[in-house]
């Protein structure tokens, strides 16, 4: 006889179950996160599982080996470099990314490389079969060991790789996959929580590596648990606007790998193609004579890349003037303003002050606040800086410059470039062999020491 229905409130962060409703959860106090649920309820109810196979039994680790190769190269260095250095085996990797940026495109090419040696189990549970056939013929994709399953039914996933035991498996999406003996709807949080856990359990009992498509929320974080984001190995993140053909593959977590390195990329007609030199790709169109830009070397990761930094300072027509910032962080921009008025003696108190970073590149570490700077003051003297000059370094409270890491790095990039002259910290010239170096090194030690050698 079945139970009776009753309502349930579960936190989309932590898991927290609850019977009435909460605008702060109680747990992880996330606001505005409980989302309601229906379930049976019955002392009888029992979850159909599948029978499972036998128990691993414990190993000494000396004698685990690890000669064999253990990851298999996705055709895409871009890639490789982001799982560092390839797909591990037995390894669960989520993507996440906003609809339409190349998710699902970028598995069908893994699909095409990798369907040449290896057994590939695709199981789409948003598109059909002859959907996913027109896709893969528009990228190139035509190979005898790629098996397509349209199926939601997790339960019927994890039977078909016991039984077929492929050597990738590819899940899109995550969200549309339902467990029968549940009542809650398909990328409910219960959902997505078991559905991640049957397919975990059954790829690292056999060790076959797979990847799962997983959608954003308007916030961009992968909707569902966070507790989704735990049971994964990886998780990458496309980043990049839709309306530009440049994606970012960006690693938030990777347990085979460092999260510092990103892959960027090029959409076309014919599906993502990597880009060697990011560098080359950044600076592409910049401005020649022109106040307010101002090229930086930024690390992702062990990679340089030069990014163009735009700033515009201009008159307000508010009382309070506006800040504005896009691919670098606001609050940190608002600092460098203040040092900039006490420090400096720049004062942008009644103007309006933008910050760009050209190409959809987001700068997150310190070294671009020198530059940021340079746009903002060249802005606001309207006096172009030299075109040849990379800057990078930060700024601290007392408007000194800090020295930064991979100094030597950045400078090498900057002179493959082309660029003649580098300002950075002063400090930083003691970690560069100067006898070796193409390039023109100034080191200043204040804000406006680096301006004056800017406009020389």
């Amino acid at each position: 006889m079945a139970g009776k229905l009753r309502n349930v409130y579960i936190c989309s962060e932590c898991g927290f179950e609850s019977a009435k409703w909460y605008g702060k959860c109680p747990t992880c106090g996330a606001w505005n996160s409980m989302s309601e649920e229906v379930r049976q309820t019955s002392s009888q109810q029992k979850a159909t599982v599948s029978p499972r196979g036998p128990y691993s039994r414990p190993v000494p680790i000396r004698e685990i080996d690890t000669n064999e190769e253990a990851r298999y190269h996705t055709g895409l260095s871009e890639l490789d470099r982001v799982l560092g250095g390839g797909i591990v085996k037995g390894s669960l990797i989520l993507i996440g990314g906003d609809p339409g940026i190349g998710k699902s495109t970028i598995l069908l090419q893994i699909c095409g490389f990798l369907g040449k040696t290896l057994r590939i189990l695709y199981v789409s549970g948003e598109e059909s079969g002859r959907q996913i056939k027109l896709r893969a013929a528009r990228l190139g994709v035509d190979s005898e060991n790629l098996y397509i399953m349209t199926e939601t039914d997790v339960q019927a996933v994890v039977e078909q790789i016991r039984a077929d035991k492929p050597d990738l498996v590819m899940i899109d999406s995550i969200q549309t996959m339902n467990f029968t003996d549940l009542s809650s709807s398909p990328g409910s949080v219960t959902q997505v929580r078991e559905c991640t856990n049957a397919i975990m359990r059954a790829i690292k009992a056999l060790e076959i590596p797979a990847f799962i498509v997983g959608h954003v929320n308007k916030d961009g974080a992968i909707a569902g648990p966070k507790v989704l984001e735990h049971i994964v190995d990886a998780v990458l993140y496309f980043e990049g606007d839709r309306q530009m053909s440049y994606r970012i593959l960006r690693a938030v977590k990777n347990r085979y790998g460092s999260t510092n390195e990103i892959g960027v990329f090029d959409m076309g007609e014919f599906g993502l193609r990597q880009v060697e030199n990011p560098s080359q790709m950044m600076l592409s169109g910049r401005p020649v004579h022109v106040s307010g830009t101002c090229v930086t070397c930024v690390m992702e990761g062990t990679r340089p890349i030069l990014a163009e930094i735009q700033g515009l300072a201009t008159t307000s027509g508010y009382g309070n003037p506006r800040r504005m910032s896009t691919g670098f962080d606001y609050n940190r921009m608002s600092l460098i303003l203040a040092v900039l008025e006490k420090r400096a003696g720049y004062y942008f108190s009644n103007l309006d002050a933008y910050i760009n970073v050209v190409g959809g590149l987001r700068l997150d570490e310190p070294a671009a606040d020198l530059s940021v700077a340079m746009a903002l003051i060249s802005s606001l003297k309207d006096a172009p800086l030299r075109e040849n000059a990379v800057v990078f370094g930060e700024i601290g409270l007392a408007g000194e410059l800090r020295a930064v890491s991979h100094a030597e790095a950045r400078v090498y990039e900057a002179a493959r470039m082309g660029f003649e002259r580098c300002v950075l910290p002063f400090h930083c010239l003691k970690q560069i062999s100067q006898s070796s170096i193409p390039i023109e090194l100034v080191g200043v030690k204040t804000v406006r020491e680096a301006f004056e050698a800017l406009c020389e």
